[in-house]
């Protein structure tokens, strides 16, 4: 099955949650296994949510869009901001240092089979097989 989303949220995190929550819904007609859906939420909620409050600084006339593709054995989700993007290295993080920012590009690249970071998009691929 294919199956291509796009769309655009607002940097406002109340919006921000009922697009992801409607988001996942559509997905869940497409994906019957719950553990996956609920890493596809996580990840979708981390990336998302990372692009308004870094990537556009709450600015809430900025937005973040969202492309979802999915192929037979495959969902890429690609996340863009309009900020002017990080430089990631997921070995720059140490956990013993407790700060605040950090984890959640660290947790969707432990919950991706791929994931990279292009300045401001990033693309997660989860195997859905």
């Amino acid at each position: 099955m294919n199956y291509i989303y796009k769309g655009t949220v607002c940097s406002d995190l109340e919006t921000i949650k009922n697009f992801i929550d409607k988001t996942v819904t559509n997905l869940d007609s497409l994906i019957s296994d719950r553990d996956l859906i609920f890493d596809i939420k996580v990840i979708l909620n981390e990336l998302i949510v990372n692009g308004a409050l870094h990537g556009n600084e709450c600015v809430s006339s900025k937005c973040v869009s969202l492309t979802l593709k999915m192929s037979h054995d495959k969902l890429t989700i690609e996340v863009q901001d309009e900020g002017k993007g990080i430089q990631y290295d997921p070995g720059e993080y140490n956990p013993s240092d407790l700060k605040s920012w950090g984890r959640g590009l660290v947790l969707v690249n432990g919950l991706s089979d791929e994931f990279y970071v292009d300045r401001n998009k990033v693309v997660s691929v989860k195997n859905i097989v």
